[in-house]
Order: C-alpha cells, then sequence, then structure tokens
C-alpha cells in the first residue's frame, strides 16, 4: 500500500470506530438509518476531514459494506454478470463470469476482518457462525446461496463460496442457439413434458440444470397443479394459475424448525399435485422421492449431480436405500418404473454448458438398470441421434 492508501485506511477505521460508538445508543437500526448514521459522522466538520466529497461518500459507502453487507466484495454480488462468489481466505478472491473463473484484485485487510464481516452478515440473516458454528449456509433474500467455512476447519483462513441468484431464465429458442440443446432434441425433450413423461437432469454444480429445468417446465399445460419443490426458491414458472411453491428451511439456531426437502415431498402428495417438481434430491429424501413417482405423478421433473446417466440412477438407488427398508432389486425396479427420461448436463473447460446425453430408461433387469441412448454429444459437436426406438417413436406419433 502507498502512504495515501495507509492515511485512507486509518480514515476508514477511525469513522468505523465513531459509527459502531453511535449504534450503543441505537437498537439495531435500519439500513436507512445506519446510513445516516455514517453520513452525520463522516461529514462532522468538527473531525475536520481534509478529503473531497467524493471521496467522502465512497468511505461512507465502504463503511456501510462492512457493517451491514460484504465489505470489499460488495461491488461482485451487486454485477448482474457476475454468478458465483469464491473467497479462499482474505487475499484469494475469485468470480465466475459468463462461465469462467476469473481472479479479482480485490482483497480484504487481513483475515479477522474478513471473518469479522461474514460473521456479521450471517448474524444479521439469523445465522450463526463461529467457533462452535464454524460451518453455516445461508440463502439470501434475493434467492442467492452462501457457505461459509471458518477456521481452524479452513486452515488458510476463513472461505466464503456465494452462487448468486441472477434472475435470467433462457427460453428454449435462445438455448438451442448457443448450443446447449439442438432443435430436434429440444422439440423431443418438450413433447415429453407435454405427454407427462418424467424427467430427471443431471449433471455437475453448475452445468445449467436448474436452468434448464425452468425451460422444460413452460412447457407444461397451464391447466395442471403443479408443486415445486426447492431448498432454494430459484424456479419461475409463468403462466400457471395453480402454482405451489414449497420452499425448505434450515435449522434455526437451535438447531430445530427444520423443513426439508423429504417432508415436503410427503406434504406435497397430499396437496392433489398433477405434477411435482423437486429443485434437487440429494439424500434420503430420494425414497420420497421415488414413492412420489410410482404414485399417480407422471409427468414430475428432478435434478441430481451426477457424471453420467447410468451413474444417476446408480447414485439415486443409493440414496434411496438410505431411506427406505427396500430390498435392492425393489429399489431398481421402482425407480426404473417411475423415471422415463434421463438428461445428463455438462460444462467444458471453457465454460460452455450443453447436453451431451438424453437416454431412456427402460424395464430394468433383475438388479441392472437398463437404458436406452436416444441422443449423445461427441465432444461437444452437437446431438446426434442415435435411435428412433421407444420414446422418440411414441413423440413422433403424437406429433403427427
Amino acid at each position: 500500500m502507498t502512504d495515501t492508501e495507509l492515511d485512507l485506511e486509518e480514515l476508514k477505521d477511525k469513522l468505523t470506530y465513531c459509527v459502531l460508538n453511535s449504534l450503543r445508543t441505537e437498537s439495531d437500526p435500519s439500513d436507512d438509518r445506519l446510513k445516516e448514521i455514517i453520513a452525520e459522522i463522516v461529514n462532522d466538520d468538527s473531525l475536520n476531514l481534509s478529503v473531497p466529497l467524493d471521496q467522502k461518500r465512497e468511505i461512507a459507502l465502504t463503511i456501510f459494506n462492512s457493517l451491514r453487507r460484504l465489505d470489499v466484495i460488495e461491488p461482485l454480488m451487486e454485477d448482474s454478470e457476475v454468478t458465483e462468489i469464491m473467497v479462499n481466505g482474505p487475499y484469494d478472491i475469485f468470480y465466475e463470469k459468463a462461465g469462467k473463473l476469473y481472479r479479482s484484485d480485490i482483497k480484504f485487510k487481513d483475515a479477522q476482518t474478513l471473518q469479522t464481516v461474514i460473521s456479521c452478515f450471517f448474524a444479521n440473516q439469523n445465522r450463526p457462525l463461529n467457533e462452535a458454528n464454524p460451518i453455516s449456509d445461508l440463502r439470501l433474500p434475493d434467492g442467492s446461496r452462501a457457505n461459509a467455512v471458518l477456521p481452524p476447519i479452513a486452515p488458510d483462513g476463513p472461505i466464503v463460496t456465494i452462487r448468486k441468484f441472477t434472475g435470467i431464465s433462457h427460453d428454449i429458442v435462445t438455448l438451442i442457439r448457443q448450443g446447449f440443446i439442438s432443435e430436434e432434441a429440444a422439440r423431443f425433450l418438450c413433447e415429453c413434458v407435454r405427454n407427462k413423461k418424467t424427467i430427471f437432469l443431471c449433471g455437475g454444480t453448475g452445468s445449467g440444470k436448474t436452468t434448464f429445468l425452468n425451460t422444460l417446465s413452460s412447457f407444461i399445460p397451464k391447466d395442471e397443479r403443479v408443486i415445486t419443490i426447492e431448498d432454494s426458491a430459484e424456479l419461475s414458472l409463468q403462466g400457471i394459475a395453480n402454482l405451489v411453491r414449497l420452499e425448505a428451511r434450515l435449522p434455526g439456531p437451535d438447531g430445530n424448525g427444520e423443513v426439508n426437502i423429504g417432508t415436503m415431498i410427503r406434504a406435497a402428495l397430499r396437496m392433489r399435485p398433477d405434477r411435482i417438481i423437486v429443485g434437487e434430491v440429494r439424500g434420503t429424501e430420494s425414497a420420497d422421492m421415488m414413492h412420489a413417482l410410482n404414485t399417480g405423478h407422471p409427468g414430475s421433473m428432478c435434478t441430481g449431480h451426477a457424471n453420467s446417466c447410468i451413474e444417476m440412477l446408480e447414485r439415486l438407488s443409493a440414496m434411496v436405500m438410505a431411506g427406505s427398508a427396500l430390498p435392492y432389486d425393489a429399489i431398481v425396479t421402482q425407480l426404473s418404473m417411475g423415471i422415463d427420461i434421463i438428461v445428463h448436463i455438462t460444462r467444458n473447460k471453457e465454460g460452455r454448458r450443453f447436453i451431451d446425453e438424453i437416454s431412456e430408461v427402460l424395464p430394468s433387469k433383475g438388479k441392472e438398470f437398463m437404458l436406452q441412448r436416444l441422443y449423445e454429444n461427441h465432444g461437444g459437436q452437437g446431438l446426434e441421434r442415435l435411435c428412433d426406438e421407444g420414446y422418440l417413436s411414441e413423440v413422433k406419433e403424437s406429433c403427427r
């Protein structure tokens, strides 16, 4: 840092101390009231601050961000093109933009400042983050999700990962133009939705599963009753009047009050749904989802993490076993009966997202899942149709 930068940091520290002193007489002031307090102190003539007006405004914003927001990374939060922020300690900050990772030149003052900022930020959202609770998750009011880990669990300093909810939805035409899916495969999947085929989307973190789930949901007939179940409300279904949205609730500071995906699936079954859309299954709630798929709710949709279509089925069977007393062969049979189509989505090293496999789930053979590959993407060059059997021929007939 230059001498000027050091002087400015000292000034900010001094003014922040003055603000904190003033807050002792205020009981949980609103954001607007806090901004007023900061402005009064920064513009106090008795402090003899020899800085221009625009710099005073910058200092006031910096102080506010450090007390109520995320300090130096707040500009990244406000950048609509940034989709993910990764803080690996006070001096290593990365962000994702347009599918690519960049290293930021932004730095926190030190590890203690970073820890104080994120602990206060989580506390403001009623999520404890301290020595007793060194790992915590948080959903922000705008739908963004944050995860934080403190030392000693993170020996190199506090870690924060924020996946921003951009609110951007892509229609199928845009996805075709971007090379995410071919026009033929898009028509096929859209007809599968209209014909109430149960579809499971899988892929890695950040591959575009939720985005595509949102897109496919737009082809659900408008007169159906649809229930969406999510960890964090991200789906935005348009034009469906009879829509019920359910969102999971994390446990409170006392460890009570949690409402998880499995609980909401069981509740949804009593709401007379035509379709159930689950944002993601990752644990024992898979047993509840399997039950829903086999009790008269065709056309439901869901996502999960896996490296291929067959791996998704194998992971689902393992997760169902953890939450069910059914024997393995019965689980394989029920999953094969409940799921019609599996779509695998990937993201290459350049950050481009695309579908690389669409498969039909066939009746199982004993303890073995059976798949018929319908479309495959070789090296990101585009989806190629591999056969004209099964649902492909059925959908063609329905389009005539």
